[in-house]
């Protein structure tokens, strides 16, 4: 983050000079405040969730009497409550810039006294309704028909269609029907809503081919020895557990690292089976591997290995049972992180991808040339190159009737970057918790 982007992320913070003691708390939580955001004083949490909030149209809804005590501990327990004592404070919805980027709209936008009527339309989704564009992304014979359409977030990348449980606390045995309600039903990125016709007029410039045709000789050769590449084998790590048996928060973290060490273990293995693996340095696959392999593991984990980390691995996860603290310190880094895959899944599993295309993503999120400290770069761009035509000549030709499938499938791909980026924010005791959600939750759509 540049200097200049970390000064005013999102609106300038006025100085502290000559305001009282009392003020220098937020008035939403009580937390330490950093400044005047949106209009009035907050800290960094409640900035970034009303910004969130607005940004992505989220819809909440609280399970007690809509009147949740906020405190720095209690406050993610109830989103409802919280984005209505931000709104009922004063936070300024028009402050914030309409694509979600830093910076904001109106600089001498203050603190706003707005309607009851005005604050239900808020918070019932009723605003947001007269934004949804009149194209949505392409449901590829999704049944998924949903209310509130989501935009971008902070970071400069696709924000996952969300909301989040009301009440944090809640047993884990009704997970089902307060996820499942609620991350269900959503719509797509009004963001991903505008990438058909991006992608329709490059087709139009001929930069992509507009109209299916035969696969060029040289793609087969190459999508087939990209898939011998691959371990398609199920996992060997161990993720049966007798009934009644109650798993801890120690346990079922061994457990995650022991998956972990597995599915890295067959990455290295798959970098040496790669059809091009004499053409880059030792140096260069140890630099690529270092910067992606949460990645490739993130992405595998949501393709060929689907059926077991979805299926075992979420039988297991089920028999863990946090505690209250646990659920109360959740974090929103992990918040965020739980939200955005729940969101992949759900792509993912709408797309139902092929191991032809899982193996042309994982090469291209791969041969990435931006990382830092390679030294064949422009090798590196060429090979990126190669194998997106491959994957687009092969989507195209197998997939006629879905003309929109190859660029959806690569929006997938700064996808799992961001989440790969963000899950490194979230503390280690806290992986244990967000994987029995994500793994609950999706598990969930699938029964449905």
């Amino acid at each position: 983050m540049n200097g200049v982007q970390a000064h005013w992320e999102e609106h300038e913070m006025d100085t502290w000079e000559d305001d009282p003691a009392d003020q220098r708390t937020c008035l939403i939580c009580g937390d330490r405040a950093t400044g005047l955001h949106y209009g009035i004083i907050s800290c960094e949490g409640c900035k970034g969730f009303f910004k969130r909030s607005i940004c992505n149209k989220r819809v909440y809804r609280c399970s007690r009497d809509k009147n949740c005590e906020m405190s720095r501990k209690q406050r993610n327990r109830c989103q409802y409550c919280r984005l209505l004592k931000c709104l009922q404070m004063g936070m300024n919805r028009k402050a914030i810039r309409e694509d979600g980027m830093p910076g904001g709209r109106n600089k001498s936008i203050g603190p706003v006294q707005i309607t009851e009527e005005e604050i239900e339309r808020i918070m019932s989704g009723q605003e947001f309704k007269e934004d949804v564009p009149e194209h949505t992304w392409g449901n590829n014979g999704d049944s998924d028909h949903s209310s509130p359409i989501n935009g971008a977030s902070e970071g400069n990348q696709p924000s996952p269609a969300s909301t989040l449980s009301s009440n944090r606390s809640v047993e884990m045995n009704g997970y089902t029907a307060a996820l499942r309600d609620q991350y269900i039903n959503n719509s797509m990125s009004t963001h991903y809503q505008l990438l058909p016709h991006l992608f329709s007029y490059a087709a139009q410039s001929g930069l992509l081919a507009p109209q299916p045709r035969s696969l060029y000789p040289q793609s087969h050769p190459l999508v087939l020895q990209l898939v011998a590449a691959e371990d398609l084998a199920p996992l060997v790590t161990p993720m049966l557990i007798e009934d009644g048996y109650k798993v801890t928060q120690v346990e079922l973290f061994a457990l995650l690292c022991r998956l972990a060490d597995e599915l890295l273990f067959r990455q290295i293995s798959w970098i040496k089976k790669l059809p091009f693996f004499c053409e880059l340095s030792i140096e260069d696959y140890t630099c690529l591997l270092s910067s992606t392999w949460q990645e490739l593991i993130l992405l595998s984990c949501l393709t060929i290995y689907s059926a077991q980390i979805f299926g075992d691995l979420a039988d297991v996860t089920a028999k863990y049972t946090p505690s209250d603290d646990e659920l109360q310190g959740f974090s929103e880094d992990g918040m965020e992180v739980m939200e955005r895959l729940i969101y992949l899944f759900r792509k993912f599993h709408q797309l139902k991808i092929s191991n032809e295309e899982y193996a042309c993503m994982k090469a291209i999120n791969f041969l990435n040339q931006d990382i830092r400290g390679l030294s064949n770069t422009s090798q590196l761009e060429q090979l990126n190159k190669r194998y997106w035509y491959v994957c687009q000549d092969y989507t195209e030709y197998k997939y006629p009737h879905q003309p929109k499938r190859f660029p959806e499938i690569m929006m997938c791909l700064p996808e799992i970057r961001c989440i790969a980026g963000k899950l490194v924010n979230v503390p280690l005791e806290q992986l244990p918790l967000l994987f029995k959600a994500v793994l609950h939750s999706c598990k969930s759509t699938l029964s449905s």
